[in-house]
Order: C-alpha cells, then structure tokens, then sequence
C-alpha cells in the first residue's frame, strides 16, 4: 500500500513538472516579436510594358494607310513638301491618340513587417495582419493579411515584404498619389500565428 502510494506521488510530481515547463513557443514575453513595420504606395511600371501601346481600330488603321500611300505618291512625284506634311499630321494625330487611350497611373502597395527570433527554435512560418484604424475614433478601417514562409533562426531578425494590388484602406487610392492619405490613420502589426521548425505553434 505504502508502495502504491509513493508511485502515485511520483506520477503527480512529473506531471506537474511537465505542466510548469513551457515549450519553446511559450516562452515567457513571447519567442517572435515584432521590430517594424511600414508600408508604401509603389507605382507599377506600365509605360515599360511593350505591349502596352494604344489600340488602334479599324477606322484609324484605313487612315492611316490612305496617308502612307499619299507620301508615297507625293515623294514619287518629287513633292517632298507634301510629304513631310503628311508625315507631321500623322505623327499628331498619334501623338492625340495615344494620349486619349493612356490609362492613369496604377498604384501597387508594399507591406513590410521586420520580427525577431528570441526563442530556442527556428521559426518556419507566420501569419501576420496590417492593421489599420482611424486615428480619432479607434474604428479599425482596414486589414490586410499576410502569411510568411520563412525561416528565423534563434535569435535572428528576418525582414518580409509583400506587394499586392490592395490599398491599407477603401480610402486611398490605387489610381492616384496623395501624400495626405496617411493622415489620420493609425496602424499596427498583429501577429497572429508562428509555426516553429519543431512542429509547435505559438499564437499570442
């Protein structure tokens, strides 16, 4: 009996060992902490796209052969005055037309977030949220959801960036440059899931 009752304080005495022992993604004050985080508006480069010309239609392609052939028969016939005439309404009016069609500048936006690895384990993915909430009444306005895979080693401080297409909010605008859109915002970084190279998970 006595016997039996030392083994049952033994089997208490581990488990409440293994209860007080936090695993390396509980680490007291948090194994994963954010440093920074920023966002931009960048300017996507459509006018380096070679495609990315003005469409020309049926009317304006015939046009625009009835006007090659009027310099050809104004340089057959020796009138070069003619010609270059020709030449510089039709260099105008494509000048005119690809002015017309030229879409307004687009705008992508760049998510950074910079986190530390204060644990034991290497971190091998996390989820992290850009918050956003209007400065004087706290409202969140917007969010943006992102998931990392890469890998932190204990004590190393990795930087990650994502462009995508979504602004911070349905208030800045993904056509046009306003340095002012920032007022008024208030932002944060909300990590919301680590996955850790041991297969643990921390969710602060």
């Amino acid at each position: 009996m006595k016997s039996l009752a030392l083994c049952c304080a033994a089997l208490l005495l581990t488990a409440a060992a293994r209860a007080q022992t936090p695993a390396p993604a509980q680490a007291a004050g948090g194994p994963v902490v954010v440093e920074k985080y920023s966002w931009a508006k960048e300017r996507i480069g459509w006018e380096g796209d070679p495609f990315s010309g003005p469409v020309e239609g049926f009317d304006d392609a015939r046009r625009r052969m009835v006007d090659a052939r009027r310099i050809e028969r104004a340089r057959g016939t020796g009138n070069i005055g003619e010609a270059n005439k020709v030449e510089r309404v039709m260099r105008a009016e494509q000048v005119i037309r690809a002015r017309q069609q030229t879409a307004p500048p687009r705008y992508a936006f760049l998510y950074k977030v910079a986190l530390r690895n204060n644990g034991p384990v290497a971190v091998r993915e996390f989820d992290w949220d850009y918050v956003f909430f209007d400065r004087a009444t706290g409202e969140e306005l917007g969010r943006r959801q992102f998931t990392g895979v890469e890998k932190i080693g204990p004590g190393k401080r990795r930087e990650v960036s994502f462009l995508v297409p979504s602004p911070p909010t349905l208030t800045i605008s993904v056509h046009s440059l306003n340095k002012k859109e920032r007022d008024g915002l208030r932002e944060e970084v909300v990590l919301v899931r680590v996955l850790f190279e041991d297969g643990t998970v921390w969710r602060p």
